[in-house]
């Protein structure tokens, strides 16, 4: 995802909703801008054919669509789903003069409340548009989620209220703790009855904790270790309760 940040945008540039007829365009954008940007960003994982069939098909109706159209053409495009930033690319031609800026700022009035986006961790320029804007990086994944197997950055807007935002992603996080330290337990009862001994193995644990670090390094091996240790204490715990 790219953001061209730059000079306020010239006033016979036009922002308004996207339609059908807008897509064969927006794909041209999409194809364009992601080219001129590598290696900041990885090549794309389809294509241009596929890319283009892709955008044909987009329903505007589940998808929300901002154009920025200049001298009667598309030369920027911001695509939402939900409370995510899909897209929001600019036609290299048309970079530094503000059209990423415009269109970010009304994806901001579209969802007050706040939104995300991915943006690709070595996409530098696109990361420091996003925090010239008031856009908060919240997480980092190796790639393993994603097309192109890039490691990627959760960024986040957070809207009027951040604290309502924030929590709201903390709530989202936790419920899916929850579900795994469920099944966490359930597995360690599971086990109890192939291990042949009821000792712990302080080994085990702490080589859980390095493999987590890989996947959590802001908390790192030390931190883990302590944290699985509680979980497989509690864990075992249940188990013999129930």
């Amino acid at each position: 995802m790219t953001g061209p940040d730059g000079p306020p945008a010239q006033p016979d540039v036009l922002v308004r909703p996207g339609t059908v007829a807008d897509l064969a365009e927006v794909a041209d954008v999409h194809l364009r801008s992601r080219r001129a940007a590598h290696p900041a960003m990885p090549p794309g994982a389809h294509p241009d054919t596929e890319v283009r069939s892709w955008f044909a098909t987009w329903d505007l109706s589940a998808r929300e669509l901002w154009v920025a159209q200049e001298g009667g053409r598309v030369v920027a495009y911001a695509a939402l789903a939900g409370d995510w930033l899909d897209d929001l690319y600019v036609l290299p031609g048309a970079a530094g003069r503000g059209l990423g800026s415009l269109l970010l700022e009304t994806v901001k009035a579209q969802r007050p409340d706040g939104f995300c986006l991915w943006v690709f961790e070595t996409n530098t320029a696109a990361r420091a548009f996003y925090a010239r804007h008031g856009l908060v990086e919240l997480e980092r994944t190796d790639g393993s989620a994603n097309e192109e197997r890039a490691p990627d950055l959760r960024v986040a807007w957070p809207g009027r209220e951040p604290l309502v935002f924030l929590r709201g992603l903390i709530d989202e996080v936790d419920d899916q703790l929850g579900d795994l330290l469920a099944r966490r337990a359930a597995l360690t009862a599971a086990v109890q009855p192939h291990k042949g001994h009821t000792r712990r193995d302080p080994d085990r644990a702490r080589a859980i904790a390095v493999a987590m670090a890989q996947r959590a390094p802001a908390l790192g091996a030390e931190r883990l270790h302590r944290i699985v240790d509680v979980v497989i204490t509690e864990s075992l715990d249940a188990a013999r309760e129930g």
